[in-house]
C-alpha cells in the first residue's frame, strides 16, 4: 500500500524530473541533434523489443565498470544478498585496497555481504514497495530484459516519480540514470484495434529526447551493457568456469566413447 507519507518525496522527484525537462539548453540539445546523435534521430526506439544485451561475463573489464556502477548507481536501494565483497573482489581481481578505497562503503567489512543501507520502512513511504534484491534478477528475467528495462524509461507526468517504463509500465522506480541519458518522452500514434470490434487504440511509436544527458546514446548503451553484465555475473559467479570446464568434460566424453567403441570391437571381434 502506498503511504501519505512518502507522497509528497514522490512529489518532489517528479517535480525535479519534470523540471529538468523544462529548463534544458535548447542549445546544447540542437547541437548534439545536429551532430546525428541516434537518439536525435527519428523513430528512436521503436525496435526496443528486439534491443539485445549481447553481454559477455568473460569480459572482465566489462564486469569491473558494471561493478562500479552498479555500487555508484543502484546499491543505494538494491542489494546483492547472496554475493559477499570478499567473492566479488576475489573474482574481479580487485586489490583489498582498491575494494575498501573505490567500492566497499564505510563501515562495512570485505566478509559481509552487499546490502543496501536503504531501510525497509523508507523504501516502502517513498515507493510504496521495497526494492528487489537483484541476485538472481539476470537469471529470472533474462540479460535482455535488463538491458530494454533500463533504456526505456522516460517522462511521465501522471506517474508518482515522474518517469514511466516500456519494458515494466507503472513501475515504481524512478530513472536514476537521467543524469547520464537524459531526459525523453515516449511518442504514441494511433493503431486500428486488434480485437473484433475494438477502436482505435494508442501505440507507442518512438521517443523524442527533450533533455541530453552526460552520456552520447552510444556511451549510455555501453553503460547498461555493462551494468547488466555485472548482474549476470552476480547470479552465476561461478559461469565463466563452468563453461570453461565444460569444454573439457565434452572432451573426455568423447575420448572415452571412442575407447568404449574400441573395447566393444574387441569383444565382439570373434562373434562377427
Amino acid at each position: 500500500m502506498r503511504t501519505e507519507a512518502g507522497r509528497p518525496r514522490r512529489a518532489l522527484l517528479a517535480a525535479a524530473l519534470l523540471a529538468a525537462a523544462g529548463a534544458a539548453p535548447h542549445g546544447a540539445w540542437a547541437a548534439e541533434e545536429a551532430s546525428g546523435g541516434a537518439q536525435a534521430t527519428a523513430g528512436f526506439g521503436a525496435d526496443w523489443q528486439s534491443w539485445h544485451a549481447a553481454n559477455d561475463v568473460a569480459d572482465m573489464a566489462s564486469v569491473q565498470r558494471g561493478a562500479r556502477n552498479f555500487v555508484s548507481y543502484c546499491l543505494g536501494c538494491h542489494s546483492l544478498k547472496y554475493e559477499r565483497w570478499s567473492r566479488l573482489a576475489q573474482d574481479l581481481g580487485v586489490p583489498p585496497r582498491l575494494l575498501e578505497q573505490d567500492l566497499l562503503p564505510p563501515g562495512d567489512k570485505p566478509a559481509q555481504y552487499i546490502l543496501t543501507s536503504m531501510p525497509a520502512a523508507d523504501s516502502q513511504a517513498w515507493f510504496g514497495k521495497t526494492p528487489p534484491d537483484l541476485s538472481l534478477m539476470a537469471r529470472a528475467r533474462g540479460q535482455d530484459y535488463l538491458y530494454q528495462f533500463l533504456r526505456t524509461f522516460y517522462v511521465d507526468p501522471a506517474s508518482q516519480t515522474g518517469a514511466n517504463n516500456l519494458r515494466l509500465p507503472a513501475t515504481a522506480m524512478p530513472h536514476v540514470l537521467s543524469e547520464l541519458e537524459g531526459l525523453k518522452r515516449a511518442v504514441y500514434r494511433q493503431a486500428a484495434g486488434t480485437a473484433q470490434g475494438q477502436g482505435t487504440q494508442q501505440v507507442f511509436d518512438h521517443f523524442e529526447q527533450i533533455a541530453p544527458g552526460r552520456l552520447s546514446a552510444a556511451e549510455y548503451a555501453g553503460f547498461v551493457r555493462d551494468t547488466v553484465n555485472f548482474l549476470d555475473y552476480v547470479s552465476e559467479p561461478t559461469q565463466t568456469a563452468r563453461r570453461a570446464l565444460g569444454v573439457w568434460v565434452v572432451l573426455f566424453l568423447l575420448a572415452f566413447t571412442w575407447l568404449a567403441w574400441l573395447v566393444k570391437r574387441e569383444y565382439w571381434k570373434d562373434v562377427h
